[in-house]
C-alpha cells in the first residue's frame, strides 16, 4: 500500500467506504493509509484465506519472470508486510522494502531493510536500482503516472518491473463469478476476520484501475517500452513487466 504523504492542514477525517462515491486526492490520502495501519495485524491471514492461497502463486510468478541475476538490488514498493520481499529473497535478489504505511511496516515479516516512504517521491537517486515490484496497490494511489514515471527514474537501464493487481477478467463468465465472490463473500471474510470497513473498500477499489491500455501507454512513455500485460488465475489478477529502456 503506498500514496502520497497526507496534508494535515486538511483536517482529520477519514471518509466511509460505504458510501457510492470513492474518495480522491489527500482525502483518500488519510482514509488508504489509517485502513492499511488498521487492518496490518491480521492482513496475512486474511489474504491467504480470501485467495485460498492464490495470492504466494502470483507473487512467486512476478518474481520469476522478474527474471534478474543473482544479487540484483529491487525495490519493493508499497511492500506492506514484505511478502514479495520473502520471494526476492528467496532467488537471491536483494530486496528493500518501502511503504507508507507504518503499521505494515511493523508488521514485515522478511527481515529485509525497510523504510516508511512515499513511493511516488522515492528517497534514491536516478537509476540506483537494478528493478521494482510492487503488490496490489496500484489502485491506492493519487498519481499512477507519477508513479510509473518515479519507475523510469529509480530503475537502472535494462532493469525490470513487475506489479500486480487485481483484475477484472475478459471471460464473462469468470467475471461474473469473480463479481458476487468479490463483492460480496470477499467482504464478509474481511469483516468477521479483521476490519468491514476496509474490505468494503476492497472490491470497490478497481475503479480506480484505468484499462490496461492505458496503463500500459503510460508505463511505456516512462520508459519501459517492452511493457506487457498479463491476466493470471482466468484475470482476476493482472501483472505488468518491463524492462527499462537503455
Amino acid at each position: 500500500m503506498n500514496t502520497a504523504p497526507p496534508d494535515p492542514s486538511e483536517g482529520p477525517s477519514v471518509p466511509s467506504w460505504d458510501t457510492e462515491t470513492l474518495p480522491q486526492g489527500q482525502e483518500k490520502v488519510r482514509a488508504i493509509q489509517e485502513m492499511f495501519d488498521t487492518i496490518a495485524p491480521r492482513y496475512d491471514l486474511v489474504n491467504r484465506i480470501m485467495t485460498f492461497r492464490l495470492d504466494t502463486r502470483w507473487r512467486r510468478k512476478a518474481v520469476r519472470l522478474l527474471n534478474l541475476p543473482l544479487g540484483s538490488t529491487v525495490l519493493d514498493l508499497a511492500s506492506g508486510t514484505g511478502d514479495l520481499c520473502i520471494d526476492l529473497r528467496r532467488v537471491g535478489i536483494r530486496p528493500l522494502s518501502m511503504d507508507l504505511s507504518f503499521g505494515m511496516l511493523a508488521a514485515d515479516r522478511s527481515g529485509s531493510p525497510r523504510s516508511q516512504a512515499d513511493i511516488l517521491n522515492l528517497p534514491i537517486g536516478d537509476h540506483s536500482v537494478d528493478g521494482a515490484t510492487c503488490g496490489f496497490a496500484l489502485r491506492n494511489l493519487v498519481d499512477l503516472s507519477a508513479f510509473f514515471n518515479e519507475l523510469g527514474r529509480v530503475v537502472r537501464p535494462g532493469g525490470r518491473i513487475a506489479l500486480l493487481d487485481v483484475g477484472i477478467p475478459h471471460n464473462r463468465l469468470i467475471r461474473f463469478g469473480n463479481g458476487i465472490y468479490f463483492g460480496k463473500i470477499v467482504p464478509k471474510i474481511g469483516g468477521w476476520l479483521s476490519d468491514p470497513a476496509a474490505y468494503r473498500y476492497l472490491p470497490k477499489s478497481v475503479a480506480y484501475l484505468p484499462p490496461r491500455d492505458e496503463m500500459l501507454r503510460v508505463l511505456q512513455e516512462a520508459g519501459f517500452s517492452d511493457a506487457t500485460h498479463h491476466q493470471l488465475s482466468g484475470g482476476i489478477t493482472q501483472l505488468m513487466l518491463g524492462t527499462r529502456d537503455q
